[in-house]
Parts: structure tokens; sequence; C-alpha cells
């Protein structure tokens, strides 16, 4: 799915990016999901999937996404969930979905009645059944909603009505289509006749005068012409005719008529630069046109283009058909090493047919075929690169994604692809880069489960040599198809996830098979794999391999005796802890003092901290507390240890700050301290700083999300397509405020005498980027890392992909309020069942997401939660005799929340609120 335009709102479902997208983007939040249709309204969004689930984005002012989630990227429309739809369709700002059983729902505006419930309503957020709950299936015609313009087409003089309408004027015509714009509406004839009616200031109706019409009239001009498609826009019309001309009439001020003209058309018009071009399909949005000519693989677009609406890669209006931007579609064929030049949706169709009765017995020739002759003479090199487009064909075949043709068929032809020459290989490659998400999808899954099967039931299938070489062959294809994601981003990397796969393996020896790989223990190891492990196996890695380090630490043992050493008593009985002995008034200096005494082995040992004079045992809440306290002084911007970006509340080094360096340091050992203790800390930290850790170069994506003006501006440096650069832009050095002072920094040597111009733009861009990242910041991010290093350092980090060290040292966002409800415990008098209790829940799910989180940062201290879910984060609430004039309570550093016996639902919300809003929080944002 390719999305462009406006996405202040969110619309695109591309995530938080606000600036207009102007050429086409993939959107990968369907890949693989069988995505079925999709309906824009004014700002929002809906999808439909082929099992009949609608999710939606965008904007929710009139509700008209049907859920109370933020919009920037789609989201399950729950109330739905018990319903097959079949068909989805938006307003301006309302949204419409249309079941098996002929029901329609809808949600959102209602002010007009558009909605059709029988109410005038302004806002309806959750689907409801229009008042006629199943319109009738013989083919009539129902109209509600505004009639301002006889856009009902029900009669002069009608109102507005707000439960659907019998059309009784068309009553008996059958139609083959409905569609409807700003204040005009078309209906389309099974045998090619036009009708419209509604509003005609602009020539919209195609009439060739600007009446509004109030019951349909039928557009003699379009009868000869063939149609077999209409599309409505705010004040213009487009018709498709069935040798694929494309007609269009109406409002043509912004160019949307493509006629290389701002004029109005009464009369359908032939838009001349698309004659000889057959259009297959068309679409309107408010004021511009898209036509799609599957001959070049072209998509034309013309009109308004203020939000980039047209995937040109510019702004301004369009007056005539110009191509998308559309490097995602292959113009040529023909096969070559970057295009394979096969369609796999026919290839897929094909295996679909061959599998039906008839074609069965063909079936299963061809798969014994591909068994005994094809899979096992594939050559290492074919002869021509057309040769290669088998082994795509091949992912498509039913019988590959069959359990009991793996050991036979799938592994096989795994192992035909790892014989590949390099060159064949990369071909290979290239082709996966272009296939559609849908297609690597199912080819990841499909590999993923031969890995579980192999797991689960190789051992009684197979001798072991056999289900080693098996096991190989199936993770390095994995491997490789990783490798192509990591370039192409086809899907996201926990998609490579093998879920349960702590069930099916014995995580901390098969870590130590790696660990030892050095002493030629050449069983296949899964940590070799790390991109097929979740969260909690790669976590129980981190324990192993501080367990690992400590024994080794203790007994002197070396490579070869470890087994050994884990099967003995632990010799960690004498000190299992790392202890820390601080003063609440002296935290910074204290903690300093503390973690210097310490080996870099002690410090993977569980966390223990003891407040000077208090005799509280650590359970964790008092470790939890210690983080939160250090941070808290740590993060204060008196220190001007980081400097806070205010567009995305992230922090990162300040290269003027007044402390030294050792406490950059010790923020680097508090983040390795809070992963091996499981603590969730709030450091707003961007996803760069734990690329940087990993050794992954830093990209001008990392520079808009930190400072997202700045990445914005140097896109735009880059994208300029003028040769003006220099006047345009006035670049050769940069400056940078400091407390008043302008401080001049060069980029590179004599840079302020060199001109950024077109040619050394991007040297510019990757010297801002070294400098900003690098540079400016590097004795104090060489601070940082020592410390992080000092507890998570070694091969064990080679594992994680930068967002996941980040989860594990800042939580994620993955909420499940559900789980959390169903893990929390009670105390005093309050229970599960208590009506206090049940108040405070069903306020709780009323509450906005954003307000969730406000309430997750004021129990908890943090607003994401830890790495391995809900299940893992454990709130209390406990009873407590204050009045209920008293707010409720938050003892952060236990997740316990002090909650007086409110009476009513609607005191309790009212303190609730109060709580949360007025918490501060510890840290710096």
């Amino acid at each position: 799915m390719l999305c462009w335009g406006s996405t202040v709102e969110g619309q695109l479902g591309i995530g938080g990016a606000r600036e207009p997208v102007c050429e086409p983007r993939s959107c990968q939040a369907f890949n693989g999901c069988g995505l079925k249709e999709v309906a824009c309204g004014g700002r929002h969004s809906l999808f439909l999937l082929r099992d009949g689930r609608v999710y939606t984005c965008g904007s929710n002012r009139c509700g008209q996404l049907g859920h109370d989630k933020p919009g920037d990227s789609p989201e399950l429309v729950v109330a739905l969930d018990t319903q097959k739809i079949g068909v989805v369709s938006c307003g301006q700002a309302h949204s419409m979905a249309l079941n098996e059983q002929g029901q329609v729902f809808a949600w959102g505006a209602g002010g007009g009645g558009q909605l059709g419930l029988g109410t005038a309503e302004e806002t309806v957020p959750i689907p409801s059944l229009t008042a006629n709950a199943r319109l009738m299936l013989d083919g009539q015609l129902f109209t509600w909603g505004q009639n301002s313009s006889g856009q009902l087409g029900l009669g002069k003089g009608e109102p507005s009505t707000l439960s659907p309408q019998p059309l009784k004027s068309l009553s008996g015509i059958p139609l083959a289509q409905i569609t409807a714009g700003g204040d005009h509406s078309f209906a389309l004839s099974l045998s090619g006749a036009v009708f419209g009616w509604g509003k005609n200031s602009a020539g919209q109706l195609g009439l060739n005068d600007k009446q509004d019409r109030s019951v349909p009239c039928h557009i003699k001009f379009l009868r000869s012409q063939k149609v077999v498609y209409i599309s409505c826009g705010d004040e213009h019309t487009a018709a498709l005719t069935k040798d694929g001309g494309l007609f269009t009439f109406g409002d043509g001020s912004r160019g949307q008529l493509g006629h290389d003209s701002t004029n109005n058309e009464p009369l359908p018009r032939q838009v001349q630069e698309l004659m000889g071009s057959e259009v297959s399909q068309i679409a309107c949005g408010r004021h511009h046109t898209l036509a799609f000519v599957p001959s070049s693989g072209l998509v034309y677009a013309f009109g308004c283009n203020t939000n980039g609406q047209l995937g040109t890669g510019t702004r301004g209006d369009i007056k005539s058909p110009l191509p998308v931007k559309s490097n995602w579609m292959t113009h040529d064929t023909r096969t070559n090493p970057k295009v394979p030049g096969i369609d796999l949706n026919s290839v897929r169709l094909l295996f679909e047919t061959l599998s039906k009765p008839p074609f069965a017995r063909l079936l299963e020739q061809a798969t014994k075929s591909f068994e005994s002759l094809l899979i096992p003479q594939l050559p290492c090199s074919p002869p021509d690169v057309e040769a290669m487009r088998i082994y795509l064909i091949l992912s498509e075949c039913p019988a590959l994604h069959d359990s009991k043709n793996y050991i036979t068929l799938t592994i096989p032809l795994a192992m035909a692809i790892l014989r590949l020459d390099a060159n064949p290989s990369k071909v290979l490659d290239n082709w996966w880069c272009l296939v559609d998400g849908g297609v690597f999808s199912r080819l990841v899954d499909m590999y993923k489960s031969i890995v579980v099967f192999l797991l689960t039931g190789g051992k009684a299938l197979l001798v072991p040599v056999f289900l080693e070489n098996y096991t190989s062959a199936t993770l390095k294809l994995l491997e490789k198809l990783h490798k192509v994601n990591l370039k192409a981003g086809h899907v996201e990397y926990n998609r490579f996830y093998i879920p349960d796969i702590t069930t099916l393996v014995d995580i901390q020896e098969d870590y130590l098979k790696w660990f030892l790989s050095k002493a030629e223990i050449s069983s296949v190891t899964l940590c070799a794999y790390p991109f097929i492990l979740n969260a909690q196996a790669k976590t129980t890695m981190l324990q192993t391999d501080a367990e690992l380090q400590m024994q080794m630490a203790v007994s002197g043992a070396n490579m070869h005796n470890v087994f050994m050493l884990l099967t003995l008593e632990p010799l960690l009985a004498r000190n299992p802890f790392l202890v820390l002995h601080v003063r609440r008034d002296h935290l910074v200096s204290d903690a300093l003092r503390e973690l210097t005494i310490y080996s870099d082995v002690d410090l993977k040992k569980p966390l223990k901290v003891i407040f000077d004079g208090e005799e509280a045992v650590d359970a964790g809440g008092v470790t939890k507390e210690f983080f939160l306290l250090l941070l808290k002084e740590l993060m204060d911007p008196v220190y001007g240890m980081f400097t806070q970006f205010t567009q995305s509340n992230l922090l990162w080094f300040s290269d003027k700050c007044f402390v030294e360096h050792n406490w950059f340091n010790l923020i680097g050992i508090i983040c390795g301290l809070a992963i091996y203790n499981s603590t969730v800390v709030d450091l707003h930290f961007p996803l760069v700083l734990y690329k940087k850790l990993l050794g992954v170069a830093p990209t001008l994506e990392d520079l808009k999300e930190l400072s997202p003006t700045e990445g914005r501006s140097l896109q735009q440096l880059l994208d300029h397509e003028e040769d003006d650069v220099e006047e345009t832009f006035c670049l050769n050095f940069i400056t940078r405020e400091y407390y008043g002072l302008t401080e001049v920094k060069e980029l590179i040597p004599g840079g302020d005498r060199i001109t950024v111009d077109k040619n050394n733009r991007e040297e510019f861009v990757e010297a801002y980027l070294k400098y900003m990242f690098r540079d400016s910041v590097s004795e104090l991010y060489q601070a940082f890392s020592s410390g992080f290093l000092k507890v998570c350092g070694g091969k064990i980090l080679s594992l994680f992909q930068p967002s996941e060290l980040m989860a594990m040292v800042v939580g994620n966002n993955n909420y499940n309020w559900e789980e959390m409800e169903k893990n929390a415990v009670y105390k005093g008098e309050y229970s599960a069942s208590h009506p206090t209790v049940r108040m405070f829940w069903e306020v709780f799910h009323e509450f906005p997401l954003e307000k969730k989180k406000r309430f997750l940062l004021f129990l908890t201290g943090s607003d994401r939660i830890p790495i391995h879910g809900m299940e893992s984060l454990r709130i209390a609430i406990q009873s407590t005799s204050a009045e209920e004039h008293y707010l409720p309570v938050a003892h952060t550093c236990y997740n316990l929340l002090d909650m007086p016996r409110y009476q009513t639902k609607e005191t309790l919300h009212r303190r609730l609120t109060q709580a949360v809003e007025q918490y501060e929080g510890f840290s710096l944002v």
C-alpha cells in the first residue's frame, strides 16, 4: 500500500509525520494482512481487510474513527469486531460500513442526518445501525442526509432527512454503481445510462447549464460513450468509458478537469492528453483527479496539490495530467537482474485454481515433479536470469506451505537457494526487495513455521545429522531474508520473532553453546540468529551472560569447563547482590563512590540499595526509588548535562555542561543497571543513542526524530530541484546559540569559505550529522558509553536491534489495559468486586489513551511498560480511611495507589483526574 498527500491529522497511517507527503510512500501497517479496500474522507481513512476487520486513522474530531485511540496509525474498530464487513465508505467527517447481511453501520459527524440513524446528533463515536437496519436486497436505492441542493433526489422542496428514504424515481432501473460528491449524486445503470442530481453551480451534472436538479436526470451526452464507472469530487465529476476514455466536467478552478485550464466545463469533455492511453481506473478527491493507465504502469494526477496529494514530488496545482512519481512501479516487464518481470498475483491465482477439485490431480503430479526432478536439479549458477524466476514461483506454491511437505519440498528449496553462486544469489535478493509486502511476509512466516516444526517434532522424524542440517539451512534462509528486509523494509523487525521460542528451546543452554562457538562446538545455535529471538529470550540470554561472567570471574574458569561450572553449586552465595549504601542528601556523590569500587562483573549482579539510616528491605521498591531520585538529580537542568529539544521532547548531550564527565559515565551505568534489573527508567533519549551503542551509523531520519525542524530543513536542501541552492539556502558553516552567544563551528577545515551547492550538499548533510551526533559530543558520549558498556558490553550486545535495546531501558508502548486490570492486586478492604474498585476500572477504561498514559506515569514513574509486556507490570490498589475530598496518592516505587472509598463514579473521576494531572514526574521531560 502506498500513500501520499496531507498527513496533518495522521490520515495516511504512517505515524507521527505532520509534513505533507509529496510522493508515494510505503505504508507498512497491513503488510501480509490481506488489505481489501481503502476509503478516504476529508481527514480520515478506513481500511478493510479480507477477513472483514475494519481499521481507521486520522482526525477523530467528530468520532469518525469509531475508537478512542490516537489517529496517527491505523487502529481496529473494535465495535465492528463481531461483524464480517464487506464494503466501507467515508464522507467528509463520517464513516460507513456494510456487513455481509446487508446491514449498514454509520458513525462520526451526524448533524446533517448523514448517518441515517433517525437522529441529528452532532457526533456518534461508536458504529451504529442505520434506521432501516437492513436495506432491501431488490436493487432499491436509498438516500438520506442534507438536501440543500436536491442531492437526495427526492423531489423539489423536500427537506433533509434523518433516516434512509427510497429513491422511487429510479425504482426498477438495475443499477451498477452509485456515488456522491460534495452536494451532488450520480447513478450508473447496468446498461450504461448515467443519472445525476443535486448541486450544479459549476456544471458538475454535465447538463450544459448551472441549474440544480432535485430529481435524477438522464445525462444524455454520456449515453453514447458507454460509461462503466463514475467518480465525484467536491464540485467536479469524472466518467470512465468502456474503451478507456476519461471525461471530466464541472468545477475546473484548481485544474482538476485536466484540460490545461482552470475553466469550468458544463458538458463532459474528454481529457485530450490521455487520449490514446487506455485508462482502467479513476478516483476523485475534493479538488483533484487520478487516472491509472495499466499499459504503462503509470498513475496520472491533476488538480489541487496544496498538500502534495498529486504525488508528483512537488507542491502547486497542476492543470494537465502528470505521472505520479512511480519508482514503485516497473514499466519494463522484461526480466533483468533488477526486475523479475513476473506477476506473482497471477502465479498465486494459478496455484489457487490448480488447488480446486477439477485440477487436483494435475497439482499432485506437479508437486511430485517439483520434489523428484525440479528442486534437486536446481543449479548453483542458472544459465540465464530468466531461469531465476522459478525461485519466486515455487515460493507461491501452496504445497510448500504445507507442513507435510517441509522436509521433501520446502527445506530442499531453501538449500538450493543457499547453494546459489554470489551473482545469482544477489539477483534473488534484488527481486525479494521488490516483491509485495504480503509475498515477503508469507515467505518469512513459512520458514519460521519450519523452524518451529523442526524444534518440536524434528527429533522424532530425523536422525541428528539431518536435523542439524535442515535447521541450519532454514535459519540461514531466514537470515538471508532478514538482510533483504533491512534494505527493503517490507516488515517490522519483530515479524521475524518466533513466538514462544523460550518454550521450544533451553535458551540458557543455547547461549552457552553460542558463547563457546570459538571452542569449536559446532552445533546449530539460535543465538547466532538473534533476529528470531523475542524480548523474553534476549532477557534470558542477558541473565545467562551475567551468570557466566560472574562464575568465570569467581572461579577463574576457562572456556571449556563452563558447562561443568553451571551444574556445580553456585559460588556466588557469599555475595550474590550488588549492594549500594547511599545517603539521600548525597545521592550522586555516593553512587559515584560506590559504583567505582565494583568490578564490571559485580555490576551484573541483582541490585540492592540501602538508604543510610533506613531499615527498609529492598524487595524492588527501594531500588526503583533509587533510580528515580538519582535520575531526577542528574537531569536537573541546572547542570546543563542535556539539551531538551522542544518539538520532540527528547534529550541529547549538551556540549556546554557544568559537571564532570564521570556524571555521564554514571548515567551510562544506570541505563545498564536498569536492563539487568528489569527496571524501566524514564529517560527520553532518541533511538540514535542506542544505534551508536551498537555501532550503527546515524542517518538524517535520526535528526528528524530529535529535531524535526532541522531534519526537515536538511531534507529540503537535498530535495531542492533547482540549480539555485546557494542563493536559496545561503549555507557554508553552522551557527549555534549558546546562552545568548553565537558560536561558529566549522564542519570541515576551512568550512566558512566553502559554499554549499547542488554538488556538495550531500557532503554537507553528512558533515552536519557527523558534527551533531559525534564530534560535538564525543567526550560526553564516550563517558556515557563506557559506563553503559561496563555493565552491558561484550559479545551479548551484538544480538540486539537498536529499538530492542531502547525498549530494554525505557520500556515500550504495547499497552494492554485489560491485562493490567487482570494482574492488579488489592489491599485493605479492597477486592476486585468492591464497588469503589469496580468504579475505578470503569472510570479508567473510559479515559482516552493520553490520560491512561498520564495515570501510568503518575503511578509507576514512567508512561511506558516493561519490555515483557503488561503481564510483568503489577499494580496494587489499597483502601485508605481518608475522606472523599482527598486525592488518590501514588507510591511510585511500589506501583501502589492509595485510594479513598469514593461513593460515586463522578467523584472518583474528578479526584483521579486531578491527581493525575497535577503529577509533575521525576524526569526533565
